[in-house]
């Protein structure tokens, strides 16, 4: 078998860029359980445990800061995110994280908005092109480290820094700023390209065990002491959003709202849906009197609840370094099996109230 560093280096930019062919010959750190597989053939992927080519498997994820703004409603492209997150910041709102592994072919993706230290620990571990506009001081040596490839279209940690790939950033004429700033697929690769920013998965710093899905399915049935999880209120610990999820038992899909309205995808207009709804407790502090907020994303002290086909279950959970995947683990502390599909993730302040029923 060949040494997958040196199949990685036959996946130059300009190849991922023109297109793979059915015959090329990759590297996928996927579910597929070997180190070489033909473009074409269908592996399982990391995020969602569902069937895509290996050509897709192949290339990084971008990872897009996205508003939640009521102004900035709805966004583009984030009904293509894979996994997402909603973690509290500075002023009683929140932000959010879209994991998109299929943004090649968007002609639209935001708005962006500016980046908190703690997205990058969190986002590390899918080992992303991380995609903002600035940020703050706090994030100066987590931003600029040789490991991690951003784009950003101001200076990247608000003091200073630089703006890596500002010209794939573009704005519209139907918002006001700072809730119409965008990227494209098309320009992602063209920044990605002239920075010399690899756009296939880096088998040094991804890691391929991630979650774990459920071969046949996963209903908790089996947990008898499962709670109710037919509506997921978030209001306590999202306050300016109240963002709650609502269980589709014809679907089998948690349907997101967002303002007391359901959050679409202005690209096509559906309402954001998840298999899987993880609520991760974690410990926070205030950094200063403007309110900045730090968390702490490597941990093994806390605990949460995992949602899926309208029950629950309590959860605790464990990361042990940036680039290692978030586990999470029932009270039995046995790794919980998701269903396959999207899965939304609400990093929650230790001490906020989930409300479910």
């Amino acid at each position: 078998m060949m040494h997958k560093k040196k199949i990685m280096k036959k996946l130059s930019a300009a190849v991922l860029t023109a297109g793979l062919t059915a015959a090329a010959v990759l590297y996928v750190p996927a579910v597929s359980g070997t180190d070489t597989v033909l473009a074409d053939e269908q592996v399982a992927s990391v995020y969602t445990g569902e069937l895509v080519s290996a050509a897709q498997a192949s290339q990084r994820p971008i990872a897009v800061m996205v508003p939640t703004d009521k102004a900035a409603q709805p966004s583009y492209g984030i009904g293509n995110a894979k996994v997402l997150y909603e973690i509290m910041e500075e002023g009683e709102m929140s932000r959010q994280m879209a994991i998109i592994d299929d943004w090649q072919g968007l002609d639209r993706i935001g708005s962006i908005r500016s980046c908190r230290d703690y997205y990058i620990t969190i986002a590390k571990e899918w080992d992303p092109i991380l995609i903002h506009v600035g940020g703050v001081h706090y994030m100066a040596d987590k931003i600029t480290a040789p490991d991690v490839n951003n784009l950003s279209a101001a200076r990247e940690y608000g003091t200073g820094g630089g703006a890596p790939g500002s010209s794939a950033f573009f704005r519209s004429t139907d918002r006001k700023v700072p809730h119409n700033a965008y990227v494209s697929g098309e320009g992602v690769t063209k920044a990605c390209n002239d920075l010399g920013y690899s756009l296939a998965t880096r088998p040094e710093y991804y890691n391929a065990s991630h979650f774990q899905f459920a071969p046949e399915g996963n209903t908790l049935e089996q947990y008898d002491g499962a709670v109710p999880g037919n509506t997921i209120d978030l209001s306590d610990i999202f306050p300016y959003t109240r963002s709650s999820l609502t269980y589709n038992p014809e679907t089998g899909l948690y349907a997101k709202n967002i303002h007391g309205q359901a959050q679409v995808d202005s690209l096509t207009g559906n309402q954001l849906t998840f298999a899987n709804v993880i609520v991760q407790n974690t410990k926070w502090s205030k950094r200063d009197a403007k309110g900045y907020l730090a968390f702490q994303t490597v941990d093994s002290t806390c605990d949460g609840y995992y949602f899926t086909k309208g029950k629950g279950i309590h959860i605790t959970w464990k990361k042990t370094s940036d680039y290692s995947p978030t586990r999470y683990y029932d009270d039995n502390g046995v790794e919980i099996q998701l269903n396959a599909g999207k899965t939304f993730i609400a990093v929650a302040q230790q001490g906020r109230t989930l409300l479910n029923s």
